[in-house]
């Protein structure tokens, strides 16, 4: 585990932080929407990256399967899921960078509170693991990772955060949650954290209006600034 600096820990008003993974810690949502626009393509689908990035984001493919089928004819299977994992994750190992400010923000919050630190995705694990591990953020959240896959219900559902915020070890309304899309923050919004809104101006993110209509007690534009803005928050 990453060693602590009790000295220099800013006091936070939350019992535990935790994150989305994409879109919040790694740059993902462009690579995976367009290997997922071409294969919508090859079913018939002519979708652009940009449409499908406003269609899918914040969803699990899996989950959009009556969609597809409805726009393309053809049932989604588990093979074509298995297709599209692998030629997604082929095109992350590649590409893939973190979120401009993710690992000092993370490391300044992991310090802080003595790792109570999580991500809850909607991902499966094997893809956020691959992600995190990418971009070295794994040792960070390293037996703290939570796939909506495991979860009876995925986003928008709150699943995911309260067994985050159950396996930490704290209330989830002691928790903050990071989010950068109305299916995400609706989610930590129903688990009860107070959750806030990374809306950088991009495709790959919901827009901050958006994201505070479904509840997010914040917006903010910089991940740098997250550390600062958690110690600073004050309960209404």
């Amino acid at each position: 585990m990453p060693a602590t600096t009790p000295a220099t820990k800013p006091s936070l008003p939350f019992d535990a932080v935790i994150f989305d993974c994409d879109g919040v810690l790694v740059d993902s949502e462009l690579i995976t929407n367009r290997v997922l626009s071409q294969m919508l393509g090859e079913l018939g689908w002519a979708i652009s990256v940009e449409e499908t990035m406003r269609v899918f984001i914040g969803k699990a493919v899996r989950d959009e399967a009556a969609r597809i089928e409805a726009n393309t004819g053809v049932a989604i299977t588990d093979e074509w899921l298995t297709q599209f994992r692998e030629r997604r994750n082929a095109a992350l190992e590649r590409e893939l960078v973190g979120i401009d400010g993710a690992l000092a923000a993370v490391r300044a919050l992991y310090e802080a509170l003595d790792g109570r630190i999580a991500v809850a995705s909607g991902a499966d694990r094997h893809k956020v693991e691959m992600q995190l591990k990418k971009t070295g953020l794994l040792e960070y959240f390293e037996g703290r990772i939570f796939s909506g896959h495991e979860m009876p219900r995925s986003k928008p559902h709150p699943d995911v955060y309260l067994a985050a915020a159950e396996a930490l070890g704290v209330d989830p309304t002691r928790c903050a949650v990071v989010e950068d899309t109305v299916t995400g923050a609706t989610a930590g919004v129903a688990a009860g954290a107070t959750v806030f809104g990374y809306a950088p101006a991009s495709l790959s993110h919901s827009t901050p209006d958006g994201l505070r209509e479904v509840g997010a007690a914040r917006v903010f534009e910089d991940m740098a600034q997250l550390p600062a803005l958690l110690a600073q928050w004050r309960r209404a």
